[in-house]
């Protein structure tokens, strides 16, 4: 009896996972920001450049997409996947927020843009550290 079957289907299912929750913070972050223009923030940062909503959805995908990359690069290195990738996730959102203090924009801007940051944050996080839960290293080691 081979065992092969299961590393795959166990990879299979944390990408497709890792996917779908890429595709809700994308979907989430965009409806967040739709919401803040209704509300009336605008999007108007330094030197009059407006960001659209679809860059935020565009943006949230990207890097949600590089998340799972660095989640599943832990999955296959490290003993403790899930602890790495929260504590690098939770560094690297705290970063992300970095730009949007240092703006210049005005003050529901910058308050829309570090909402707009923690949204896809506040999906992946979690989704990815429950699916690195009990993998890596350690866990698959005789």
């Amino acid at each position: 009896m081979t065992t092969t079957g299961a590393p795959a289907a166990s990879r299979t299912s944390f990408v497709v996972t890792g996917l779908v929750a890429s595709a809700v913070a994308a979907s989430a972050t965009g409806l967040a920001a739709l919401l803040a223009q209704a509300v009336g923030v605008d999007f108007d940062v330094v030197d009059g450049q407006t960001i659209p909503v679809p860059g935020f959805v565009v943006v949230a995908g990207f890097f949600s997409l590089v998340g799972v990359l660095v989640a599943a690069a832990f999955r296959r290195w490290s003993a403790r996947p899930a602890v790495l990738f929260v504590r690098t996730a939770v560094a690297l959102t705290v970063v992300s927020l970095i730009p949007p203090l240092v703006s210049g924009a005005a003050a529901a801007t910058v308050v829309a843009l570090v909402v707009l940051h923690l949204v896809p944050a506040a999906v992946m996080i979690p989704v990815l550290a429950r699916s690195l839960s009990g993998q890596g290293l350690r866990a698959t080691a005789p």
